[in-house]
């Protein structure tokens, strides 16, 4: 900003004799402003929010009419579906600078002063009244709502400490130290989880919402803050009773629903963007489309699943983070096996189960199985979707055939590549089924390996082969015992001895 503030107006008569005219910064509105500034952001045509991925349709429309009609609004969503960054992001609609009187502690208008501080600086000072510039993130403010907030925080509270620096009475205006709201005047304040501030913080909130009007400590204090007020919170707490007092809830314009990601790519270019996969390694890591395919379809099952909660949700942080870490993981082997170039394996996903617990929230039947058995199952599942996504109608009888005969392979996630193709290659058909994951002979080892032991996982997650917990391969069992027939009305005898039981 100091290049730009450098060429601005310093001064009050500077100001009015500038391009910024009198008439159009003393009446328009912060409200105002972002809505002129989003018109010709919709008439030049591209994005509005670059990086919000899976909300064209849905939520970027509602949010778009919201500005439109100058609205204070509310983000309604479960953990983990941008609704931060889409309030941040909220600063690109505003003005490039902005003028206040320098020193005024709630950036008052040059020519429109609401505080005392402000009026007294331009009747003393006049055309020499000081001018100072706000960028646009200096205009954005926002606070975590939480039990422990006060009104003081919020709103003010009388400073006796600057009464007696100045001498003057404690109930003179110019005695209040400003909270977090007037401070945000000419700005965008937006409080995250709204349903957790204390009823009297609301109470506080819906006044300066719609009368513009205070009290701090019993003293009436007149503030017609220009401001837009947006909020974030859960859609559980946000609807509960008591949670959010009626006035408040009233006095909000729109209300937005937020969601995860609707369909597996949207997840994927979500997880993509903002996964820390481009780092700087000695070991080159390529990472296979149905491996990141995977990573996404464990957070799309555990949306579904029974044993996770749903009032908490599952955080699209869950497939970035598990992402990351399965790259750290092959990362790691590619080190210890002085390999130049790794691919990532479905091993490395298992090893990822750190970061898919500490995202879940289970329910009774969840907390009973554990959360490492049930975000195995999650991986698993998710396994057998993305196999049967590229393999539906396969016949992979040969490759069973070659387990039903006794053959085993153990597949240590400590393997280099090339020694676990050594392993792959004598299992008959394996490795000529690459070619549905778009893996060719041409590709390299660490490639083709990451591809065999995917078709292995594939199949064990169709009951097709059997592993164990030191990742031996063999036939399923249960597959392979016989069933042995009925004998004739062995049914109706076993009913029928129920029946008189």
């Amino acid at each position: 900003m100091t290049h730009l503030t450098d060429s601005l107006p310093q001064t009050l008569g500077e100001l009015r004799r500038s391009r910024f005219s009198v008439e159009r910064l003393s009446s328009r509105s912060v409200k105002d402003e972002l809505r002129e500034n989003l018109i010709c952001r919709l008439r030049q045509g591209g994005e509005l929010f670059p990086g919000i991925v899976g909300y064209e349709d849905t939520v970027v429309p509602q949010l778009v009419n919201a500005v439109l009609s100058r609205h204070n609004f509310i983000l309604l969503g479960l953990r983990g579906q941008a609704k931060t960054r889409i309030i941040r992001m909220l600063t690109g609609l505003l003005d490039e600078a902005s003028p206040y009187i320098a020193g005024s502690e709630i950036r008052d208008n040059p020519y429109r002063p609401i505080s005392r501080q402000g009026r007294q600086m331009v009747e003393e000072m006049g055309e020499e009244t000081p001018v100072a510039w706000l960028g646009r993130e200096e205009r954005y403010v926002e606070k975590l709502a939480t039990p422990d907030v006060t009104i003081a925080d919020m709103i003010g509270d009388i400073d006796p400490i600057k009464a007696a620096r100045r001498g003057q009475n404690i109930s003179d205006e110019l005695t209040i130290h400003y909270g977090l709201v007037p401070r945000a005047n000419r700005g965008i304040f937006a409080i995250n989880e709204l349903p957790d501030l204390a009823g009297k913080i609301q109470v506080g909130l819906f006044n300066i919402m719609q009368e513009g009007d205070v009290q701090i400590k019993g003293y009436p204090v007149r503030l017609p803050l220009d401001i837009l007020l947006v909020f974030t919170a859960n859609p559980e707490d946000y609807t509960a009773r008591g949670k959010i007092i009626t006035p408040l809830k009233d006095r909000i314009g729109s209300e937005i629903r937020t969601h995860y990601p609707a369909a597996l790519e949207q997840g994927i270019e979500i997880t993509a963007q903002e996964a820390w996969t481009d780092r700087d390694s000695p070991v080159a890591i390529e990472v296979p489309m149905y491996l990141r395919e995977v990573i996404e379809q464990v957070a799309f099952l555990a949306r579904e699943d029974k044993k996770v909660d749903k009032r908490s949700g599952v955080s699209q942080r869950l497939p970035i983070s598990v992402l990351e870490n399965v790259i750290s993981n092959a990362e790691r082997r590619g080190l210890k096996c002085g390999e130049s170039a790794v691919a990532p394996r479905v091993v490395d996903i298992y090893s990822a189960l750190p970061s898919i617990t500490g995202k879940i929230e289970l329910e009774y039947e969840g907390e009973l199985k554990g959360g490492e058995h049930v975000a195995l199952e999650l991986v698993r599942g998710a396994v057998g979707r993305v196999f049967t996504k590229y393999f539906d109608g396969v016949n992979f009888s040969q490759v069973v055939q070659w387990f039903d005969m006794g053959g085993t392979v153990r597949l240590d996630e400590s393997v280099s590549s090339a020694m676990m193709l050594e392993q792959l290659g004598p299992i008959q058909g394996l490795m000529e089924k690459g070619g549905a994951l778009g893996v060719g002979q041409n590709e390299s080892d660490a490639v083709r390996a990451s591809a065999g032991e995917f078709i292995l996982e594939g199949l064990c997650a169709h009951r097709k082969l059997s592993r164990s917990e030191e990742r031996v391969f063999a036939a399923d069992q249960k597959r392979r015992e016989p069933v042995e027939p009925e004998a004739p009305g062995a049914r109706r005898r076993a009913d029928a001895k129920r029946h008189y039981q």
